[in-house]
This record gives structure tokens, C-alpha cells and sequence, in this order.
């Protein structure tokens, strides 16, 4: 026995120490040391109960040995010796039998003999023939209880009982149940070989930890190769003691840790617009510790077919990501009919992310989503992936020079498969500068003047983009499509300056240059053959003149604001103060007219009914032309935000917290000195709060001081002169957003802990449809939108806000949850309604069974776009038997 020192049990371990020397001396004379041993007699054996020595011979009474008789000794070591500390423990006792070089170990035994444990109830160590015999016992009433549990390093079993060589490292076994990487054998005679290949007789392999599993298949025969695989004869496949009639010539069971490669077994079933089908079947490909290939595809008899590679690829501290895609050709319906169909899909996934650790200075990122118009209406491999119609993609790299310089290039795309829009930047630049200061020093010492507050900053853009149809993307003429240029901005500011203590004033100047390689000029091309009471006839014709351009413009402004702030205090009631914080901010802003002739932005042609019209050479360009008209605006705005301070109990350090009523409320207007008429600018009204810190509240508004003529067009005339009113009111905008998500804190606690590492974080996040969660009882997500709309109209001649109001109310609703009828009995749903229609949209609904070592999921779909759908699967849990299932369904495609 091995014994912790301490200071209050150094008695107790020198006496046990001395028990313990005895024990191994006589060890040592019995297993042959080459000692004169003719006048020392050793007992025949021994019983240590609570470290007592008992000796069973009487003879020890009597002292034999004769201290002048003992001759020169020579010790040696016996070949049968143990080569290795030896620990143990015994809860009731260890009985020494010296004749037989036997010990007996009774109850929770436990061994450790190098890297070997065993643990039983009943142990028997044979020391000449280096064996261990182990086995369990019985209880008063006679249930097996203490069964050996043998441990040699990751390999562990549990059987009846068993003998053991721990020179030669062969066993026997009777009974046995061991884990073997994610699956379990049980056999009746198991034989365990020096290379630790076992051999097994009349045995089980299944992937349920019970002793008495719930399906399992059975051989007669079985070789285990640790860490490589399971081969076994004929087996046939049980559930529940039941014999089905599924059975395999013989068995090939991978028990290697880690990736394993392998064939991946597809699903079979019947689809009433493609016939039979076999899906995601193929073959996985675990090429090293850091990459990982899969290829699997579908076939249906009516001829559609599709292939489907994923990549997955992972170097820690480095970066990791997936490359998934697919290539359908799709039949629906008989070919010959009206409703045959062929079309041909294809979608690329791309996620790649860089470790933030690898390169602080620099960072590669992707997430490409390119699809065909049609891939998610006949290839949906999720409910999202069905409802969804955008798709996005980007690839980005950003680079940082001392935390001053920002560098950031990117590819971009943008589609919509509704309208089969599609939008390429190849690629899209940017570049900018920290704001630094000209005239401050690199060391300050005093107070700042202020002109050492004056900061610059500058940024650069550049892009080169097509709009284009997905049908029309490789047409060939991608080139005279493309739109590019660059643009430099530069911002002077004088920073914050303080006037009279209370006012803030700052002043700047923004400097915008644009380069483009071309301009379009444009001229009225008459047709002389064709004429219409005097006029000619003819069409604009655009020239495209090519070189290099450039379109600069700049604007200057200066603002002075402040803060009022006003307290109410209240001594009595649950309302301790009320605070009213008002932001008036009056600001200037000066631009000139760069539509005149000196600039040179702008020109004119003269149409077919002698109108001169400008135009700038510019116009759609990728960054736009220099603003027309010269602009001299004075603007005003308000703010206003509202917080009240109420008692709180469970705040014990100030007994009160703070209540926002108005995040804010703000008005704006302004006034243009340089136009000749209609100067004044629209007023805008806007607001925003939270209640209850669910109820999310936005408030939009505009008015207007002029009237409008009877073809809507503003004219300068104000309200006020025509219908004694100073505003009117042209649009009214009401947003409310109800948002519950009810033990969600729980929830991504209990995905954390369940998922263990960040990869299976990250991949459980990645498939959420597919995870359930036992640990929280309930979880309800509410999400309500409303939006209301108020329009003026022109009706009957006249406008008239009080009558011809235009009422808009846009509202959404879509709530979602799932809850734990039972300990093994989940209900989950998914829902949105539509106010417009009366009617609820896309509803699916999902019931989940946890079968021990089984699962069941049912999802309904009764409301969908096209059809109802549902899809019935029953399978194994673990993943090593993960194409044993059982797979019904029927989606829009059948119908």
C-alpha cells in the first residue's frame, strides 16, 4: 500500500512501512533469493487485516534461529520477480499464501501494475506463473455485483471474470463488454493476444452502452485490431432480442480515433416526379490530420442526377474552413409531357476564416454563396436554403502598417434569383490614414492652441463593377459592361472649439477627386428622312471617348451646437428625478456651382423639340459627377432625449436605475441662401425609444411649407398662404418591433458546454435545424413588425390631407420555439403569418423522440409556397452507424 505523508501520520507509515518491508522479504525468500535459509523458517501464510500481521503457522512461536549460525549471504534476483512498483488497496482484506506464492485479494480490489489496472471484487495473483485471476461476487440478495473492470492504457472491459499473464500479455475472458472508439463488444470467450489483437467467440458489436443493448449485431467470430478495425464472419443485425432479417456476409466495423475513410452509405426512397432515387451516397476521404475530402451524389431513375464534393480543411492557431459544391442535371415529370422540366443547377459555398493569431497585421477572410436562379427551388438542402432568394459573397484581405495605414481589398457578388440581378466588383480597393494632426508636436506639453487641433484624414476608393443578368454573364461583352474608378477624399476639420464655455463650434473642408478612363458624350442624331409637323426627328447617340478624367469638387462648413440639460426632482413616490437633455445644433455648408462652363463638367445638345439639355459625361458613373446647382445651406436641428430615475430593490449600492423614455427626438430643417426660390427645406421629424426593453418604437416624419400644383410639383407658394397651414404633412412612418427570445442565455450556455470545443461549437452553429437540446425545458422566439404609412394624395383637383390619406400598414409576425412534453419527447415549431392575406405563410412543425441510442424527428410543412412536405427518419445516434436509418419523405418536388 502507498500512503500520503504527513506530519500527524509519520507513526502510522513507519509501522506500516515495517509491515510492508516484511511483506516483501518474504516475498523475496519464496521467489528463490540464493540465501542460507537452513535456520530461518518462513511461515506457511499470511492474513493483513487493518495492517496486522496473522500469521497461520505455529511453528513461528518458537525461535529457531541461532544468531552464530548464519553464514555469508549472497542475494540474487528470481526471474519470476515483478519488474515494476506494484500498488493495490483491498477494502476487506489480503490473505498471503507463501506455500503457494499466492495472494488473495477480497473486496473493490484495485490493482496498478505499470500501465495495467484492474478492479473486482475477487482477486487471485499467482506469482510463479505471473497470472491474475479476477471475477465479480454476489450480494445478499444475489445480484452480480464487482465485476473486474480490466485497463490496459486507452483499451478498458468489463467482464464476469478473467485470467491474466501480465509477462506474457495474453488473457482469457469470460462474458466481456469493452468500448471500443465509439462502439461496444460484448463476447462470451474473448482472447487477448501479446499484440493486443483479441480474438472473440460468440459475441456483438453495437454502439449502446447498456449491458443488455437495445440492437446489436451478432457474430460467431470476431478479430479486433486496436485502432485500425473490427472483422467479423456472418452477422445479422437485432433489435430489441428480436432477429431481423438484415444480415451481412461479414462485418468491417472501423475502431480507429479520428477521421476514418470510408464508403458513404445512401439513402433510398420514391420521389412521383423523378421516380426511385439513391441520395448522398459516395465516399469519404480522410486524407491527413488537416484535410478531409467528401464526394457523394444522387441518382433517380427518371434521369436526373447530381454531384456533390465537400472539403473541409483545419490547421490550429492557422486558419480552417469548408469548400462545398454541386452540380444537379434535374428531370421533373416524363419527358414528352407538359410538365417535364429540365434544368441545370449548380452552387458554390466557400467559407474561409483566419486564425486572428496567426498574422495580427493581416487578414484573409471568405464567404462566397453563388447559386443558380433555380438551385434552391430544385436542390434545397434546408428549410432557409429553400425560403431564401439573395445571396452574397465576398473574399477580402485587409493588411494594418503600424495601426495607421488600413489596407483593404476585396471581390464581391451579389445575386437575386427572383429577379436574376447580379452584381460583380472585381475587385473592390480601399485605402485610409488615421486622422493625424499637421502642427501638433510628437510631444505635448501644456494646454493645445488651436491650431494643433486642426486634423486631416484621408481615405481612397476604388471599384471596378458590372450589373449584369445571370443568363447573360458569360455573353462575352463583360468588358464594355464594366464600371470603374477611383476616388480620393480628404477632410480637413478644425476639431471642437469652446465658446463662451457652453458652445462647441468646429469648422471643415472636404475635398472629394474622382479618376475615371472614360466619358460619354451625348448629341441629338437627327433623321432627316423622317418629319412631323415641323420637327425633326431622331434619337440621342452616346460616344464613348477613352483616356484619362478626372472630376473634382469640394465643399466647405462650420457648425456650433451645445447641450441644455433640465432636472425635475421628485421627494415623494417611486419617481426619484426626470432629466430632459436638449442638443440644438446650427450649421453652414457652402458648395459651388461646378455645372458652369469653367469647370467643365458638365455640356449640353439641343433635343428634337429645341430644349437645350445638360448633361454630365459622367452620369452613372460608378462614383457619380460633381454636384450641380451652387448650394449655400443653413440647417437646424434638435435633439431631444428623455431618462427618468425610479427606485430599485434589488440595486443595493444606489437604490435606484435609470429609465430611458425617449432615446430620441429630433427635428430638422434648413435653409438654402443660394437658390432664388423654394428655400426652405422640407422638416423632418424622427424618433426612437424601447419599452420594456422589448418593444422597439420608430417614428419617422416629413412635412412641407410649400404647396404642390395639380401635378404634384412643389411651387413657391407656402402653405400658409393657401390653406393657413405652416407645414404639411406628406408622410408618416410608424415601426414597431416585439422581440421575445426566452432562455436564449440558457440555451448558448448549454450549446457551449455540449459542444465542448470551438469546431464543434462552430459546427453545431452551422446546423442548428439538426440540434436538440434536452438541458432547456422550453424556448419561445416572438418577433412582431409593424409598420404604418401615412401618404398625402392629389384627389378631385385639390389636395387635401384630411381626406385623401393613403393608410399603410405593413405588418410581420413570425415566432418560433420548441418545448419538452416529456423526459424523451420534444415539440418544436416554426411559424410566420401574413397580416395582408389573413393567412399564415411558411409554418413547419417538428417532433423529435429520443430513443436511448435511437432518434425519431417528424417535420411537417402544412403551409408552404408550393406544397405541403414531411420527412420521417428514424436512426442511430452515433455517428459510426450513421447510414443504418430509416428515411420517408415527400417535398414540393413530388407533387
Amino acid at each position: 500500500m502507498i500512503y500520503k505523508l504527513s506530519t500527524e501520520l509519520s507513526t502510522i507509515l513507519l509501522y506500516r512501512f515495517s509491515i510492508l518491508f516484511s511483506f516483501i522479504l518474504i516475498m523475496m525468500l519464496k521467489a528463490g533469493a540464493q540465501t542460507d535459509t537452513s535456520y530461518l523458517h518462513v511461515p506457511d501464510s499470511l492474513v493483513i487485516i487493518n495492517d496486522t500481521i496473522i500469521a497461520n503457522d505455529s511453528s513461528l512461536k518458537k525461535d529457531t534461529l541461532k544468531p552464530d549460525s548464519i553464514a555469508k549471504t549472497d542475494m540474487g534476483i528470481s526471474p519470476n520477480a515483478v519488474k515494476s512498483i506494484v500498488t493495490y488497496k483491498a477494502d476487506d482484506s489480503i490473505r498471503l499464501d507463501l506455500t503457494r506464492q499466492k495472494v488473495f485479494m477480497f473486496k473493490n480490489n484495485d490493482i496498478q501494475y505499470q500501465d495495467i489496472n484492474l478492479k473486482a471484487d475477487y482477486v487471485e495473483i499467482e506469482f510463479y506463473s505471473n497470472t491474475v485471476f479476477a471475477k465479480g461476487t454476489e450480494d445478499s440478495v444475489g445480484n452480480p455485483v464487482g465485476r473486474p473492470v480490466f485497463t490496459m492504457a486507452d483499451n478498458s472491459f468489463e467482464s464476469e471474470e478473467m485470467k491474466y499473464n501480465y509477462e506474457t500479455k495474453k488473457g482469457l475472458v469470460k462474458k466481456v463488454i469493452t468500448e471500443d472508439a465509439e462502439g461496444y463488444l460484448h463476447g462470451s470467450t474473448v482472447k487477448k493476444m501479446p499484440d493486443d489483437i483479441t480474438n472473440i467467440l460468440h459475441g456483438s458489436y453495437t454502439t449502446c452502452e447498456l449491458e443488455h443493448p437495445h440492437f446489436e449485431f451478432r457474430f460467431k467470430k470476431a478479430k479486433v485490431i486496436p485502432d485500425n478495425k473490427i472483422v467479423t464472419g456472418p452477422a445479422y443485425l437485432v433489435i430489441e432480442d428480436v432477429a431481423t432479417p438484415f444480415a451481412i456476409p461479414f462485418g468491417l466495423f472501423p475502431n480507429k480515433k479520428g477521421q476514418r475513410s470510408g464508403i458513404v452509405i445512401p439513402t433510398y426512397g420514391e420521389s412521383n416526379s423523378r421516380g426511385f432515387y439513391l441520395e448522398n451516397g459516395g465516399y469519404y476521404w480522410a486524407i491527413n490530420d488537416y484535410l478531409d475530402l467528401k464526394i457523394v451524389g444522387d441518382i433517380y431513375t427518371l434521369g436526373s442526377w447530381a454531384v456533390k464534393p465537400a472539403m473541409n480543411y483545419r490547421k490550429r492557431y492557422k486558419f480552417n474552413g469548408y469548400l462545398n459544391g454541386n452540380y444537379a442535371i434535374n428531370y421533373i415529370g416524363e419527358e414528352g409531357t407538359d410538365e417535364f422540366v429540365q434544368k441545370r443547377d449548380y452552387s458554390l459555398r466557400w467559407v474561409h476564416t483566419q486564425d486572428p493569431k496567426a498574422r495580427p497585421n493581416s487578414k484573409f477572410s471568405a464567404n462566397v454563396n453563388i447559386q443558380s436562379s433555380d438551385y434552391s427551388k430544385f436542390n434545397p438542402a434546408t428549410t432557409t436554403a429553400y425560403l431564401s432568394n439573395t445571396f452574397q459573397s465576398s473574399v477580402t484581405y485587409s493588411r494594418d502598417w503600424a495601426g495607421k495605414y488600413h489596407l483593404n481589398t476585396s471581390l464581391k457578388h451579389s445575386q437575386n434569383t427572383i429577379t436574376r440581378q447580379m452584381t460583380l466588383n472585381l475587385p473592390s480597393l480601399s485605402f485610409s490614414v488615421n486622422r493625424f494632426y499637421p502642427f501638433r508636436a510628437k510631444k505635448i506639453s501644456g494646454k493645445l492652441k488651436w491650431y494643433e487641433n486642426i486634423a486631416v484624414n484621408y481615405s481612397m476608393a476604388a471599384d471596378n463593377r458590372l450589373d449584369t443578368y445571370d443568363s447573360l454573364l458569360f455573353s462575352g461583352n463583360i468588358g464594355k459592361d464594366l464600371k470603374n474608378g477611383l476616388k480620393h477624399n480628404v477632410s480637413v476639420s478644425s476639431g471642437s472649439i469652446k465658446l463662451l464655455k457652453h458652445l462647441v463650434w468646429s469648422n471643415t473642408f472636404n475635398y472629394t477627386e474622382r479618376w475615371y478612363t472614360q466619358k460619354h458624350v451625348k448629341s441629338w442624331q437627327s433623321d432627316s428622312l423622317y418629319f412631323n409637323e415641323g420637327s425633326v426627328g431622331g434619337s440621342v447617340g452616346t460616344d464613348t471617348i477613352y483616356g484619362f478624367n478626372t472630376v473634382r469638387d469640394f465643399n466647405i462648413g462650420t457648425s456650433l451646437s451645445t447641450k441644455v440639460y433640465g432636472m425635475f426632482a421628485y421627494k415623494k413616490g417611486p419617481v426619484k428625478a426626470i432629466r430632459h437633455v436638449l442638443t440644438p445644433s446650427l450649421s453652414f455648408r457652402y458648395t459651388p456651382d461646378f455645372s458652369t462652363q469653367e469647370w467643365g463638367y458638365y455640356r449640353y445638345y439641343i433635343n428634337d423639340n429645341g430644349e437645350t439639355v445638360k448633361y454630365s459625361p459622367y452620369d452613372g458613373f460608378i462614383y457619380g459627377t460633381a454636384p450641380s446647382g451652387k448650394s449655400g445651406n443653413i440647417g437646424f436641428s434638435l435633439s431631444n432625449n428623455l431618462e427618468m430615475k425610479v427606485r430599485a430593490r434589488k440595486d443595493t449600492v444606489t437604490g435606484t436605475k435609470k429609465v430611458v423614455l425617449i432615446e430620441n427626438l429630433s427635428l430638422s430643417t434648413g435653409y438654402d441662401l443660394a437658390k432664388d426660390s423654394l428655400n426652405f427645406n422640407k422638416v423632418s421629424i424622427n424618433g426612437r425609444t424601447t419599452l420594456f426593453k422589448k418593444l422597439q418604437v420608430n417614428f419617422t416624419s416629413s412635412y412641407d411649407p410649400y404647396v404642390l400644383d395639380s401635378n404634384g410639383r412643389r411651387i413657391n407658394k407656402f402653405e400658409w398662404e393657401v390653406n393657413r397651414k405652416i407645414l404639411r404633412p406628406e408622410n408618416y412612418n410608424w415601426s414597431f418591433s416585439l422581440s421575445f427570445d426566452l432562455n436564449s442565455d440558457l440555451l448558448q450556455k448549454e450549446r457551449k458546454s455540449d459542444a465542448g470545443t470551438e469546431q464543434e461549437l462552430e459546427d453545431l452553429n452551422q446546423n442548428l435545424d439538426s440540434y436538440v437540446d434536452w438541458n432547456v425545458p422550453w424556448t419561445v422566439r416572438v418577433n412582431y413588425t409593424m409598420q404604418y404609412n401615412t401618404i398625402l394624395r392629389y384627389e378631385n383637383g385639390y389636395w387635401n390631407y384630411a381626406v385623401s390619406r393613403d393608410k399603410n400598414i405593413i405588418q410581420t409576425l413570425q415566432f418560433s420555439g420548441d418545448v419538452n412534453i416529456t423526459p424523451k419527447w420534444k415539440f418544436g415549431f416554426n411559424a410566420n403569418y401574413d397580416f395582408e392575406n389573413k393567412a399564415f405563410a411558411h409554418t413547419s412543425l417538428d417532433i423529435y423522440r429520443d430513443l436511448h441510442c435511437w432518434e425519431m424527428r417528424f417535420t411537417w410543412i402544412p403551409v408552404s409556397t408550393y406544397q405541403q412536405q414531411w420527412n420521417f427518419t428514424i436512426n442511430i445516434k452515433s455517428s459510426l452507424l450513421q447510414d443504418l436509418k430509416l428515411d420517408k419523405k415527400r417535398d414540393f418536388r413530388d407533387y
